[in-house]
C-alpha cells in the first residue's frame, strides 16, 4: 500500500494540488488522470520518491516497479541486466558476487559473505532471473537476438520497452507506470493488459489511451480542483461520478447564494429601522452559509470539427504493385489496392512493419508532402480528381517552422482568412488570445499537435493521413479527435495503436503482419472476430 498525508505542491501562483491525503490499497489498480498541466506527473514523481512534496508524507512499500523516463541512463549495460535491475536487491547481491569472486584471494569472511548473498539471491529467484525477463522482453517485442546487446544500441521505442519491463520484472509491491503504452503496437499493449490484471499488487498507471484505462484500472484517482479524488471503476466511470459530483456541488452552491442574496436584501431594508435584532440574526446566517467558490477546473476540451471545401472524386487512390525494400529486407511487398471516397482506413501492426512506410510511398509523388529522401523500389500510386490532402506526420514538430508566432504560421497557411478566423480556429483548440503570439519555437508536443490541427481545420482538406496522430495528446483531445474523424465526410488513413480510435474509427483495415499486408473490408469488432 502507499499512503499520502497533506500532501501539496504549487509553483508560484499556481495550485496542483493542496493537503492531500489518500491511499492506494494492495490488489487496486489505479489509474492516475487529470488534463495536461494538472500535475499527474509530478505527483507520480513524488510517490516514487523522486520529488520531495512541499508539504506532507508519503509512504512507500521497500519494493517499488518504477517506469523510468531516462532512455539513455543504462546505455552502457546489456538489455538483460537492464531489466533484472529493476529488482535492485538482487542486483545489488549480483554485482557484490561478482566482485568477490573477481578477488584473486578470498578471506573466510569472504567465503561467509558469499552465503549470505548466494541466499538474498535464491530469496529474489536469482537463478531464474535472465529467463524471467527474457519471458517479459519477448511479450514486450524485444527479440531475443537484442538480449545481450547493448542498450545504446536500441532504438528510442525499444529503450522504453526495455525500460516498462525493468519496472514489471522482480515481482514489485507496487508498480508506479506513467505512460507505459508509449511506442507500443496494439498487440504489446494488449500483452501488458494482461499482465497487468494478474498483478495483485498496487499499480499506480498514467495513461493517455481510454481503452487501456478502462481495460485495467478499477479505480481512478484524478487530479482537479485543486486536490485528488479517488472514484470507483475505469475512465469512464469516472468522467459520469465527476460530472454528477460537479453539477450536484454546483446545484448546492446556486441554492446558497440564492438564500444569501434573500437575506441581505433584509438586512440592507432594515438595518436603520428598528428590527435590530432580525438583522443580527440574519447577518449571522449570512456568514454561516457564505461559501467559497468551487476550485476551477483544470480540464479544458478542444473542439475538433474537419470539413471539406470539396469532396473529392469518388475514386480516391489507387495503389498497384508498391515494394519498397530496406537493405535486403521487403518491408512492403507488391501491396495493390483501392480506397474509395468517404472510407476510413487504419493501418494496424506491429512497431517496424511498414505502416509509416507505407505512407510515405502513398505521397511520394503528392506536391509538398513527398518525402525528397524517399524511394520508391516498384509500383504507382494515383491519386483521384480533386484530391486534396490533409498530412499529420509523426514527427509533426518538424512541419512547424520556427521563427514565427503560432498566429503568423497558421495564417500562411491561408493568407486571405480573417484575423477572426484564425483567432477563432486556435481558441477552438485551446489557444488562447495571448497565446496566439506565442513563437512557434517554444511550443511543447502537445501545442504543437493541436497547431497542425487547426491548419488542417483551416484548409479544409477531403482526405486525411494521420500518422499518429494520438501521441502527445491528453484524454480530452483524443477523445474530441475520436469524435471528429468518425463524423468527418471525407477520407481517412490513420495510422494508430489506440484501440478506441480503431474501434470507433475504422471501416476498413490494412493489418500489416509477417506474410504481408492484409485488406480487410470491414471494421475491427469484425476483423477481431475473424482472428480469436
Amino acid at each position: 500500500m502507499i499512503s499520502v498525508s497533506n500532501v501539496s505542491m504549487r509553483y508560484g501562483s499556481k495550485i496542483l494540488f493542496e493537503d492531500v491525503s489518500t491511499a492506494f490499497t494492495d490488489g487496486r489498480r489505479y489509474g492516475l488522470t487529470g488534463p495536461n498541466g494538472a500535475g499527474k506527473s509530478t505527483f507520480m514523481k513524488i510517490l516514487t520518491g523522486e520529488l520531495e512534496p512541499q508539504k506532507g508524507t508519503v509512504v512507500r512499500p521497500r519494493k517499488l516497479g518504477i517506469l523510468r523516463q531516462d532512455q539513455f541512463a543504462f546505455d552502457n549495460y546489456r538489455v538483460i541486466d537492464t531489466v533484472i535491475m529493476g529488482n535492485a536487491p538482487l542486483w545489488a547481491a549480483l554485482e557484490e558476487r561478482d566482485r568477490i569472486y573477481e578477488k584473486t584471494e578470498m578471506t573466510d569472511d569472504d567465503g561467509m559473505r558469499l552465503g549470505e548473498l548466494e541466499g538474498v539471491i535464491g530469496d529474489e529467484d536469482g537463478y531464474t532471473a535472465e529467463a524471467d525477463a527474457a519471458i517479459l522482453l519477448d511479450g514486450l517485442d524485444i527479440r531475443e537476438d537484442l538480449h545481450n546487446r547493448k542498450m545504446g544500441e536500441l532504438q528510442g521505442g525499444q529503450k522504453v520497452r526495455v525500460l516498462l519491463a525493468q519496472a514489471l520484472f522482480g515481482k514489485p509491491e507496487a508498480l508506479l507506470l506513467d505512460e507505459p503504452t508509449n511506442y507500443l503496437d496494439l498487440d504489446s499493449i494488449h500483452w501488458l493488459q494482461d499482465f497487468l490484471l494478474k498483478y495483485d499488487g498496487t499499480l499506480i498507471t498514467i495513461s493517455h489511451d481510454r481503452h487501456f484505462l478502462n481495460s485495467v484500472t478499477t479505480h481512478t484517482a484524478d487530479i482537479d480542483y485543486q486536490t485528488i479524488i479517488t472514484y470507483t471503476g475505469g475512465y469512464d466511470d469516472m468522467v459520469m461520478a465527476k460530472t454528477q459530483v460537479r453539477s450536484r456541488l454546483e446545484a448546492e452552491n446556486a441554492q446558497r447564494e440564492k438564500k444569501i442574496a434573500q437575506l441581505n436584501e433584509f438586512i440592507a431594508r432594515f438595518a436603520a429601522g428598528t428590527r435590530s435584532t432580525q438583522v443580527t440574526s440574519r447577518r449571522k446566517e449570512v456568514e454561516r452559509l457564505q461559501t467559497n467558490d468551487l476550485a476551477r477546473s483544470n480540464i479544458q476540451r478542444p473542439f475538433i470539427k474537419f470539413d471539406q471545401v470539396r469532396p473529392s472524386g469518388k475514386h480516391v487512390l489507387e495503389i498497384k504493385n508498391i515494394t519498397k525494400i530496406y537493405e535486403d529486407h521487403k518491408v512492403i511487398d507488391d501491396f495493390s489496392a483501392n480506397v474509395l471516397r468517404g472510407e476510413k482506413v487504419c493501418l494496424m501492426g506491429r512497431n517496424g512493419a511498414g505502416k509509416t512506410t507505407l505512407i510515405k510511398s502513398l505521397l511520394h509523388t503528392y506536391p509538398g508532402l513527398a518525402d525528397k529522401e524517399f524511394e520508391l523500389d516498384n509500383g504507382t500510386t494515383f491519386w483521384g480528381h480533386e484530391a486534396q490532402i490533409g498530412y499529420f506526420p509523426q514527427d509533426v514538430g518538424s512541419t512547424i517552422e520556427h521563427g514565427l508566432t503560432v498566429a503568423e504560421w497558421l495564417h500562411r497557411w491561408k493568407p486571405d482568412a480573417h484575423v477572426e478566423d484564425i483567432r477563432g480556429i486556435l481558441g477552438q483548440m485551446l489557444f488562447s488570445g495571448e497565446e496566439g503570439a506565442k513563437p512557434t519555437k517554444a511550443l511543447s508536443g502537445g501545442e504543437q499537435a493541436r497547431l497542425a490541427f487547426c491548419k488542417i481545420i483551416l484548409t479544409k482538406p477531403n482526405i486525411l493521413i494521420f500518422d499518429e496522430p494520438t501521441n502527445h495528446l491528453d484524454l480530452e483531445s483524443i477523445n474530441a479527435l475520436n469524435i471528429a474523424l468518425q463524423r468527418y465526410e471525407g477520407t481517412v488513413l490513420l495510422v494508430t495503436h489506440d484501440h478506441d480510435l480503431i474501434d470507433e474509427v475504422a471501416t476498413r483495415l490494412w493489418h500489416f503482419h509477417d506474410a504481408g499486408i492484409e485488406d480487410f473490408q470491414g471494421p475491427y469488432a469484425e476483423w477481431k472476430g475473424k482472428h480469436n
